[in-house]
């Protein structure tokens, strides 16, 4: 598979970085959370570093696809719901974390499960900014991130020669 255009690699070091750049963020609210639902699978990563640094040892799951062949976002499908302890109170003080909110569609049904809940994920594009209460970089629409996860050791071509074939 050739990488796009706007291809956004990030390794294990960058990653963990913009992680703890999110606890940094998540620790200066003026909120205290108990709980964290991690989406999954990209919310796997975060979840954990943020659970560590801000102290939270109560971690959910949601599990949602919404990337059925790691490059185009199709139908979201709900594989796994979050337990009722946590959906009783809408979501009051629960921290719900993924990597990244590309259009929002995922972002909107894990909302509708934890209304009350603080939304918070590393990355965030244009169209899914609007549906997250914190992150830490945004990217261009049409910007690809690889993250460390999806990713081997392959030479990349510099920017000026174009993109790989």
């Amino acid at each position: 598979m050739s990488l796009p255009e706007k291809a956004f690699p990030v390794s294990w070091d960058q990653f963990h970085r913009d992680a703890r750049a999110l606890a940094w963020r998540l620790s200066g609210l003026d909120q205290t959370f108990h709980a964290i639902v991690c989406v999954t699978r990209g919310g796997l990563v975060p979840a954990a570093v943020i659970s560590r640094e801000l102290e939270i040892r109560l971690i959910e799951t949601v599990c949602i696809a919404s990337y059925h062949d790691y490059t185009s976002q199709g139908e979201t499908k709900l594989l796994k719901g979050i337990s009722e302890e946590l959906t009783k109170t809408g979501g009051e003080g629960v921290l719900i974390i993924d990597d990244l909110t590309d259009t929002g569609n995922t972002a909107r049904e894990v909302r509708d499960m934890l209304p009350k809940a603080h939304f918070a994920c590393v990355y965030a594009k244009p169209k899914g900014v609007p549906t997250v209460d914190t992150f830490v970089t945004e990217v261009s629409q049409d910007t690809w991130i690889y993250f460390p996860w999806d990713m081997g050791f392959t030479y990349q071509e510099p920017i000026k020669k174009g993109p790989a074939q």
